[in-house]
């Protein structure tokens, strides 16, 4: 089992930087690759970026060159930095972890970001 725990979401100016985290526990070492995935109101959920074990990385259309997933394996934690926010940014954004195969993706609780005009 993978326990995930996002944080760093808030209220934000368009234009502005925020930057996520996730820090995992638990089987962490069964862990291929991680993600972010976001969901806005009354839209489907939909991924934002994804990087693995060997550093990886790919991101949505919507996000590329503004968006950067990083991470820190001596601490477990997966980053998004995400600079030049716009209004259509704002959603719940999760963090995932897939191991396999076969495939099981675990997700986090989420974390709101705003992102004010």
């Amino acid at each position: 089992q993978v326990q995930l725990v996002e944080s760093g979401g808030g209220l934000v100016q368009a234009r502005g930087s925020l930057r996520l985290s996730c820090a995992a526990s638990g089987s962490t070492f069964i862990i291929n690759a991680m993600g972010w995935y976001r969901q806005a109101p009354g839209k489907l959920r939909e991924l934002v970026a994804t990087i693995t074990s060997s550093g990886s990385t790919d991101y949505a259309d919507s996000v590329w060159g503004r968006f950067t997933i990083s991470e820190d394996n001596a601490k477990n934690t997966v980053y998004l930095q995400m600079n030049s926010l716009k209004p259509e940014d704002t959603a719940v954004y999760f963090c995932t972890a897939d191991s396999g195969p076969p495939l099981r993706r675990y997700w986090g609780q989420g974390t709101q970001v705003t992102v004010s005009s």
